[in-house]
């Protein structure tokens, strides 16, 4: 649906977006997750033809951008972070002026806009200026004009950025109505946002693609090891004596309080459910309760955090401009980047 191909947007000698690929595949909801000023923005922009790319290209539904734009532009809505509206128009009078500038014929206008203000829950509001209404509502009425036209593709930028959150939730849940029909593409940094919503995961540090997979892909990816914390009903020199019978097993902690045991196990072993079973028979071999025993996995935090570490020196100058990529990565593939061959190819 979407090929970006050696894009690159140098600012000065600023490279903002540095030899960037990827591919958008059509009918899912794919996140652009990055710290503040990694390129997401940036890249955004080159895609939607509002922003001119120093190198490479973009292709939309196989039309280049800078060659085609019109029929490029007819495939996507796009919704900045803050949303184009003119304050002084209803959200009604705002669509009819979008519908108009889209080139969308007046024999569909008027049913096209009914959709896109039943979609995005704003018929209530037609009427009232644009000035008058909540944030939650503004960012509605600018979802219901990257409708217009009927696009293939809706691209988000920060779209609950400022809301409260009941109105985070509500938007979550349009995206995800969306994501029945349209192919959406949702930048964010919140990370709960984009785990809550998107099938895809895209993370770009530094102006550069440094992963890109399924939320769950990635943590699995990235826990590299094991680990459940238990807890022992004895001391914590009994505890240690029976997790150590059981073969493959490290102790990373161990905190002893009021009789009680809690440790941190930890191990390369990929028999999980095995090595339950043998710590479970081993405490009560020796009539020792486990009082509680999880299992914990690298979350999408530790993920990203692992992705963008050392992003602190570089943040100011980064927010300047916008973002990067090194090597061509097909969402359709699903693979991750690991940070190492990241920090090689750079």
């Amino acid at each position: 649906m979407i090929e970006v191909r050696n894009l690159t947007k140098l600012y000065g000698d600023h490279a903002a977006v540095s030899d960037l690929s990827f591919t958008i595949e059509k009918g899912q909801i794919y996140g652009f997750l990055g710290p503040n000023g990694a390129g997401k923005s940036t890249t955004m922009n080159i895609m939607t033809g509002c922003l001119a790319a120093t190198s490479g290209e973009v292709k939309i539904g196989g039309f280049d951008i800078v060659e085609e734009p019109q029929k490029a532009k007819k495939l996507i809505g796009y919704l900045p972070e803050l949303p184009p509206l003119y304050p002084d128009q209803t959200p009604k009078e705002y669509l009819e002026f979008v519908a108009e500038a889209k080139g969308v014929p007046r024999s569909k206008a008027k049913e096209q806009i009914a959709h896109a203000m039943q979609v995005t829950q704003i018929d209530d509001v037609q009427n009232r200026l644009c000035k008058n209404l909540s944030k939650g509502y503004r960012q509605r009425v600018g979802i219901a004009q990257a409708l217009l036209g009927d696009p293939e593709v809706i691209i988000l930028d920060e779209p609950t950025v400022g809301l409260d959150p009941k109105q985070i939730i509500e938007i979550r849940d349009l995206i995800r109505e969306l994501g029945k029909e349209h192919t959406v593409i949702l930048s964010s940094h919140i990370l709960s946002e984009v785990q809550a919503v998107c099938e895809t995961i895209l993370i770009i540090n530094k102006g550069k693609l440094v992963a890109c997979d399924t939320a769950e892909n990635l943590e699995n990816f990235f826990s590299g090891r094991f680990e459940l914390k238990l807890t022992a009903d004895c001391g914590k020199d009994k505890a240690l004596e029976l997790v150590s019978a059981v073969e493959g097993l490290s102790v990373d902690d161990a905190d002893e309080n009021d009789g009680k045991t809690v440790l941190t196990v930890t191990t390369q072993r990929e028999d999980t459910d095995q090595i339950c079973r043998e710590l479970f028979f081993s405490f009560s071999g020796a009539q020792t309760p486990i009082l509680s025993m999880s299992a914990a996995k690298a979350s999408l935090e530790d993920v990203f955090m692992k992705l963008t570490q050392g992003e602190g020196e570089d943040a100011a100058e980064q927010d300047s401009a916008e973002e990067a990529q090194d090597q061509p990565v097909s969402a359709e593939d699903a693979q991750v980047i690991a940070p190492e061959e990241y920090k090689e190819e750079a």
